[in-house]
């Protein structure tokens, strides 16, 4: 019989009443495994209100109770962390040291949750004026929802959510329905750890949860990771509702190759930025910009390590990168090698074409490079999400850093060279949120902000950080003036010697 994924809300596990349910893969059998409840308007409302009702208490609990919670949480996350990872390979694909990593990096965020009592602290001028002071405040706001992408079923709620409780709101999740598991597993672990019931609830669903939750009059925020179009269909609904919102989109990370750079670290960053977790990932680098004359010698020294990479089921040790999340996605990664040709590139490796033997049926594509890519060609400029490098020739520096910012994204980007002006110049002329020196995913640490410009972020705030938890509480400045106690009226004796 078929497993079936219910929603949580309220702190309990509660089954989905709308008929209607979406099928969950193993992407590296092809097999249905699961099934995942698709809420209704009516479930949305029910998810929503249990929030509502919850933060009546949380909203006013103390800091020292909210760390409290935290701390037990981060701690069970740890002992299971293996547990979620298992979780994220059955239903997303990865490998299992990739969905070890996300767990790993989702933790940081619960930690900087943790020490929210220092974020949180307000500011106060003293005798701005005769007996005035003036201070500031940062305050909750109230029910906030996270929709989540399947990529990192894991780490993104993670993300959000534990910032968002350590403030004071409470949470509806709406993970993604391709990959639900992890995502009900942190809801479990929360209650566990004594997060009062409705702090966080886990709503399953399609468009219908997504729209329920933007047009919901008692959700005060919106938090999104997901494609570039999502994205900005979720800024312009929940603004036009009156919401807050981080809306973090697409992109097409470039990483820049001077003459002077280590070839051999540049080829090892690019093989592991761009076919790590299966090429699925907004930080990903999809195109490799070499200036100069070192082109023909770095595409070598990628395609020879490229094809040493081991493709594989995610539960298999020997596996370094797995299946595609669905049969559909996967066709699609395809379409853009078996077409790159006609639009003029030289196709270096094409993976179209393989197979996992003893597992014929599982969503597999193996890793593209192609060279001498045009910037009018699909394969650049679109965010393929998949196992696809491409590479760009230009002459100098100035022609590649124009090539990265004549792109409509500016997610995160990468420059190799040994030359620190160079590195510098870089760093502050290319047009993107996340800059790599030498290193090729710049993801932030937690105590700093994820987010990238243009069309890779819909929105005032980057996540987590210090901007998360600016999006997550509202200021407020506070002026006050008491009278001298020696002021006080007639017949109230305070103590202090008269004025009059």
């Amino acid at each position: 019989m078929t497993k079936t994924v219910n929603h949580w809300i309220g702190g309990k596990t509660v089954e989905g009443t709308s008929g209607a349910y979406g099928p969950v893969t193993d992407p590296a059998t092809g097999a249905v495994t699961t099934q995942v409840a698709l809420a209704s308007a009516e479930e949305v409302d029910a998810a929503v209100a249990a929030a509502k009702a919850a933060y009546a208490t949380w909203g006013t609990s103390s800091l020292a109770q909210r760390t409290a919670i935290l701390f037990r949480y981060r701690a069970l996350l740890d002992a299971r962390r293996d547990d979620i990872a298992a979780l994220i390979t059955a239903e997303h694909g990865k490998v299992h040291s990739d969905a070890l990593g996300e767990v790993a990096r989702g933790l940081e965020i619960v930690e900087l949750a943790c020490g929210i009592t220092t974020q949180l602290k307000g500011e106060l001028s003293t005798q701005v004026s005769n007996r005035v002071d003036v201070s500031s405040i940062r305050q909750s706001l109230g029910v906030v929802a996270g929709i989540t992408p399947f990529n990192f079923p894991a780490m993104v709620p993670m993300w959000m959510f534990p910032l968002a409780i350590a403030c004071g709101n409470t949470f509806v999740l709406k993970p993604s329905e391709k990959d639900p598991s992890a995502a009900v597993l942190l809801a479990e672990l929360a209650s566990e750890a004594g997060l009062p019931d409705g702090v966080l609830n886990v709503l399953h669903g399609d468009k219908v949860a997504v729209d329920g939750l933007l047009n919901h009059p008692d959700v005060a925020a919106v938090s999104f990771v997901g494609s570039t179009p999502i994205a900005r269909y979720i800024h312009a609904t929940a603004s036009a509702n009156g919401k807050r919102v981080q809306a973090l989109g697409g992109a097409k990370n470039h990483m820049l190759v001077l003459p002077d750079a280590d070839l051999d670290a540049a080829a090892d960053a690019a093989v592991s930025a761009a076919y790590g977790s299966a090429g699925e990932r907004c930080m990903a680098i999809s195109a490799v910009v070499a200036v100069g004359a070192i082109g023909d010698e770095l595409v070598a020294k990628i395609r020879e390590r490229a094809e040493k990479i081991t493709i594989g089921p995610g539960n298999d040790p020997a596996s370094e990168m797995g299946p595609l999340i669905t049969a559909a996605h996967r066709d699609k990664v395809a379409s853009y090698v078996t077409g790159a040709a006609a639009q003029g590139a030289e196709v270096v490796l094409d993976g179209t074409g393989h197979t996992v033997e003893g597992f014929e049926n599982g969503h597999w594509i193996g890793l593209s490079l192609l060279d001498k890519v045009s910037t009018d060609s699909d394969a650049y400029r679109d965010e393929i999400f998949g196992p696809v490098l491409c590479v760009l020739r230009v002459d100098t520096y100035e022609d590649g850093v124009a090539l990265m910012n004549a792109s409509p994204f500016g997610n995160g980007t990468a420059i190799f060279t040994r030359d620190g002006g160079a590195a510098r110049r870089f760093q502050l002329e290319v047009e993107a949120g996340m800059v790599g020196v030498n290193v090729p995913i710049p993801v932030p640490v937690g105590y700093h902000s994820f987010g990238g410009w243009k069309d890779s972020l819909f929105g005032d705030h980057h996540i987590y950080g210090n901007d998360g938890v600016h999006f997550y509480t509202r200021g407020k400045v506070v002026t006050t003036r008491w009278p001298d106690p020696a002021d006080a009226p007639s017949g109230v004796d305070l103590g202090f010697p008269r004025n009059h």
